[in-house]
């Protein structure tokens, strides 16, 4: 009853905020952020357009489906991945109206693809698609996934994959100024960032089987900066640290156990986790860790196929196998003092002191207000330069 109570309330400030002339956006983030998230579809039709400033009173009516799929260089591609999207629809869903919201799907991303031809399809794209699609509907989707695409999503639909291998490389450096021991084994087993891949370009869509957790993600991820989904990456490997330091120390067993994601996540304390650690850890402070770890990756001659690789959805075993066999190649001359010396002189920050006082976990702390206050400084700019 105590939890009615206290959704009824929520319920209640959303459309307090939602009415409010004019609509108090930094309110939707909040409530996008605490606990529960919007907590409806209905809701979230309403709120997701405004965190993402999408007018919804003008929206263009959808092409028709046929000459799309005609002009697009991307169609055969899209088709294959919606027909392999069966899981994400939910079970028990007519085959009819299920074949019927895949054909939606297929026309929404060659729409957002033809008025964008900067964009570029990735395999994983029609994850966050779909997940619109099925809260939202067609057309509503297509506005906000037009919206999303050019900004927060707008690295993984470069030409290369660069940009979103940058992206990959705040996750260690995250992991490292909260539990060093962990990441010091991860850096041992020469895991890599891999298994983190489809999370990210995907926001979990892929990888998480119940379709709640997937919105309620969403509504987190949507409310705040675009680098989120990276804390929240971070937090999950965090909250396994002991299944990873009693796993076997190298590189196949490390990825095998990291990318098998548990159904069973304690969801809001990761998502209050996240917020916490982007509050503590903002990407500005991260940068110099991030683009060190690609100088690394660099330098053990890692020539990122395994990415291409990944990116092409290839076993993950042929792709670690693969990059072992070029890692041991390129490697040899690093081994020995390189290795010590860079472990050695790697400065420990004083992060201790730091996380011992920021025990912010609550609802809606600090650290909501100030993750609020980062998107709302980057929302109205819209201009993502994450990378400068």
């Amino acid at each position: 009853a105590d939890f009615d109570a206290k959704k009824k309330r929520k319920v209640a400030e959303i459309y307090q905020a939602l009415n409010s002339d004019p609509i108090d956006v930094a309110a939707l983030r909040r409530m996008a952020i605490s606990e529960g998230g919007l907590l409806t579809d209905e809701i979230r039709c309403k709120v997701w357009p405004k965190l993402l400033s999408v007018n919804t009173d003008d929206l263009p009516p959808l092409p028709a489906g046929k000459e799309l799929r005609e002009d697009s260089k991307d169609y055969q591609q899209v088709l294959l991945d919606v027909r392999r999207s069966l899981r994400r629809f939910p079970p028990g869903m007519p085959d009819d109206q299920r074949e019927g919201l895949q054909e939606e799907l297929i026309d929404i991303i060659l729409h957002v693809l033809k008025r964008n031809p900067q964009l570029h399809y990735y395999q994983g794209y029609h994850d966050i698609v779909v997940t619109f699609l099925l809260v939202v509907g067609d057309r509503l989707a297509t506005a906000l996934v037009e919206k999303l695409s050019t900004h927060h999503l707008r690295d993984f639909m470069d030409p290369t994959m660069d940009n979103t291998k940058h992206i990959l490389n705040y996750l260690m450096p995250i992991i490292d100024q909260v539990n060093p021991e962990v990441h010091d084994f991860m850096q041992s087993a020469e895991v890599g960032t891999i298994f983190a891949l489809s999370w990210l370009i995907t926001w979990f869509g892929h990888v998480l089987s119940d379709f709640r957790h997937v919105v309620r993600l969403y509504d987190f991820f949507l409310a705040c900066h675009p680098l989120m989904p990276i804390y929240f990456a971070a937090v999950i490997v965090l909250h396994r640290e002991q299944e990873v330091l009693d796993c076997e120390c190298d590189m196949a067993s490390v990825h095998h156990l990291l990318s098998q994601i548990p159904q069973d996540l304690p969801y809001e304390s990761l998502i209050s986790k996240a917020g916490d650690l982007f509050v503590q850890f903002p990407p500005s402070e991260l940068a110099k860790e991030a683009a060190q770890a690609a100088q690394a990756e660099r330098t053990a001659a890692s020539t990122f196929k395994d990415f291409e690789l990944a990116s092409v959805q290839q076993r993950p075993d042929t792709v670690l196998r693969q990059r072992f066999r070029e890692r041991l190649r390129g490697e040899e001359r690093l081994r020995g003092e390189e290795r010590t010396k860079s472990i050695l002189t790697k400065p420990r920050t004083n992060r201790f002191v730091k996380l011992a006082v920021m025990g912010l976990t609550v609802a809606l702390g600090a650290a909501a207000l100030a993750v609020v206050k980062s998107a709302l400084e980057w929302a109205p700019k819209f201009e993502l330069q994450i990378f400068p």
